[in-house]
């Protein structure tokens, strides 16, 4: 008898199928974050460094090594901060905070001058937005990956990994829109360029902070352990178990 096409391909489990097997609720969550969470970073520091070559006049190199702060501060806090909140507070507090701290410092740069400098109008708004990615990163990504079975790892890290990327693209995308309408594409104009910079810091703090809000409503924190009853203590009869009757 011939076999169906149909029902032979129904034998194996879709790849959805399979991440499906784990909570639906937490993978979407975690990939939302990652999603919009690059969606709002990528941008950050693309205008950022056309703000600091195009306004405030620093080369390439100088340029550059202005943002070093805000990536040590990354790594040192990825490593040495994130996984010990993690420990105490669980995924769920960090990220949504973390993606706030992130709106927050780009709500800040957002204030950049035409005729600024480094030291008052970015460094400490980039330090912030620093802060938050590092919260938020490292707590996002793990849920993702461990929603899923260790025999799904490399499906589900593909997927976070997609997400990621996909939003990189669109967020940037969205924003190099937002700053050409207010002013961004008018070069030579430190005015005019500083207002679409404005305007993308802007536009990029509304995603993070969209993606704090959806965390929240998806990601579930984790309970603390159940202190053990005295139900489920094994009762000392006061003789040698190990011994027959």
């Amino acid at each position: 008898m011939p076999c169906r096409p149909d029902a032979s391909v129904a034998a194996f489990p879709k790849p959805s199928d399979r991440v499906a097997t784990g909570p639906r609720r937490r993978v979407a969550g975690a990939n939302i974050a990652q999603l919009l969470m690059a969606g709002a970073w990528i941008p950050m520091w693309f205008f950022l460094n056309l703000y600091l070559q195009q306004v405030l006049g620093l080369g390439a190199f100088a340029s550059g090594s202005a943002l070093l702060p805000m990536t040590v501060a990354i790594m040192i806090m990825m490593i040495a901060l994130a996984p010990r909140m993690i420990g105490r507070f669980g995924p769920k507090p960090l990220i949504v905070t973390g993606l706030f701290a992130l709106a927050a410092g780009m709500v800040w740069l957002s204030f950049a001058r035409p005729d600024g400098n480094f030291w008052v109008d970015v460094l400490p708004a980039s330090l912030l937005a620093a802060t938050g990615m590092a919260l938020a990163f490292i707590p996002s990504l793990g849920t993702a990956l461990s929603s899923a079975r260790p025999e799904e790892g490399g499906l589900a890290s593909g997927i976070v990994n997609t997400s990621y990327q996909v939003g990189s693209a669109l967020g940037l995308a969205a924003m190099t829109a937002v700053s050409s309408a207010y002013g961004a594409k008018e070069l030579g104009n430190p005015v005019a360029l500083t207002d679409g910079f404005s305007a993308a810091f802007v536009g990029a703090a509304a995603i993070a902070a969209a993606g704090a809000v959806i965390a929240w409503l998806t990601l579930r924190t984790n309970p603390a352990p159940a202190p053990a009853t005295p139900d489920a203590l094994p009762l000392d009869t006061g003789r040698d178990n190990s011994r027959p009757a």
